[in-house]
């Protein structure tokens, strides 16, 4: 019996949208990383405390824990780690409820859309990496995954 269609590629999708997802961290991380005065610079502009270790943090979540997503590296609490990281990066970079205009309007987008990326690391987080990941190679895909419950089946 072959599975249902959706089943048919689920670790490909898994896949592909693990490399999705970590698209964006290792743009802005890279920039981050080789640009790092103009990060610390910025991080002092929004008010982050320690402003060259909150940007030497994003450099690392941003590039260090994405690489390890996309390669399928202990995906699940990453995963989680980043959806927290994405939500705080939201709330501390993106303040739309303290603006007006224009800017209301941009910072509220820009945080919504935090609050997607988040979306997004969870589910990964419940998902697991698939089968195309370090994790399913060195039998770790499971150490992380949620127990069933027997009514689940």
């Amino acid at each position: 019996m072959n599975p249902p269609a959706p089943d048919r590629f689920r670790s490909e999708a898994i896949l592909v949208a693990r490399l999705l997802l970590v698209g964006l961290f290792l743009i802005y991380g890279w920039d981050k990383l080789t640009g790092f005065a103009g990060t610390v610079a910025y991080m002092a502009q929004v008010g982050a405390p320690a402003p060259a270790l909150a940007a030497a943090t994003a450099v690392l979540v941003e590039v260090v824990v994405a690489l390890a997503i996309a390669a399928g590296l202990l995906t699940r609490p990453l995963a989680l780690l980043l959806a927290g990281y994405t939500l705080a990066a939201g709330i501390i970079g993106h303040p739309f409820w303290g603006a007006e205009g224009l800017a209301r309007y941009a910072d509220a987008i820009n945080f919504y859309k935090n609050v997607s990326i988040a979306g997004g690391c969870l589910l990964l987080a419940v998902t697991g990496a698939g089968r195309y990941a370090i994790d399913a190679r060195i039998g770790r895909a499971r150490a992380f995954a949620p127990t069933r419950r027997l009514a689940d089946g």
